[in-house]
């Protein structure tokens, strides 16, 4: 796997990325590199379009609303976990969710379902709904830029947690049962993984036997209670030491 260069900054530019030709950018990457960074002809960018590889080049025009770069080299990187996980969370109140979708971007995480629930208080009319979709594929989209990653992870459109957790799922599905004696058995490595977490009060006795009815194992991790926009971060980076790409190799530990 290829080192990350972070101080050359990196752009998600949904178009093909053809060597030895120029790239125009528009939209929210060019005013970032134009008009934020304030980025000047000549300076070097990365750009990724969601297919696993990497161009890179420098600048050679920037205007009000276009930034041209020039793609002179490429790299196949695809930085992916091998444990292929889908975060179903329940929607909660002001930036936390956003901050759980940036978090588990960082993490590795495949896909995330944003769901509802019989205690979430989050109600989004239908008006709202595709801005706030636009909005949390911007913000995976920022974390993938920051954190090295050349795939986005789905956003999936909002769902209620009943018709979710009864749909096919993944090879092995885990809900977040606070409060519960049922320890992660992690001798059972799966391949991939459904993570249901709920909202700030917490899912109800009913939805997790539900949850269970469909394959989910209730899991517990240690005596305190995380918060909803903690438990993915947390859990996330026990299940990609066990399973993923997080543990070192061996001899790594020192």
């Amino acid at each position: 796997m290829t080192p990350v260069n972070m101080s050359v900054p990196r752009f998600y530019v949904p178009a093909p990325l053809p060597l030895g030709q120029d790239i125009q950018i528009e939209g929210p990457a060019a005013h970032h590199i134009g008009r934020v960074l304030r980025m000047r002809v000549g300076e070097k960018v990365i750009l990724f379009n969601g297919e696993g590889g990497t161009v890179s080049g420098p600048i050679v025009a920037v205007d009000k609303r276009c930034v041209t770069v020039l793609a002179e080299t490429g790299v196949q990187d695809d930085r992916e976990s091998p444990l292929h996980t889908t975060l179903g969370l329940v929607l909660s109140k002001g930036d936390r969710f956003d901050w759980a979708l940036q978090k588990a971007t960082e993490l590795g995480v495949s896909a995330i379902q944003p769901l509802t629930s019989q205690r979430c208080d989050v109600r989004l009319p239908a008006e709202r709904l595709a801005r706030k979709q636009a909005h949390w594929m911007q913000v995976v989209t920022s974390a993938c830029e920051q954190c090295g990653r050349n795939r986005l992870p789905d956003v999936r459109p909002l769902l209620d947690l009943t018709t979710w957790i009864a749909q096919p799922g993944s090879e092995r599905r885990l809900v977040l049962a606070p409060g519960t004696p049922a320890p992660l058995e992690a001798e059972n490595r799966p391949a991939s993984l459904d993570v249901l977490i709920g909202p700030e009060g917490g899912l109800t006795q009913d939805e997790i036997a539900q949850a269970g009815q469909y394959g989910f194992e209730t899991v517990t991790f240690g005596p305190r209670i995380w918060r909803t926009e903690t438990a993915p971060v947390a859990s996330l980076a026990i299940f990609q030491w066990l399973w993923g790409d997080l543990a070192p190799e061996k001899g790594d530990l020192t």
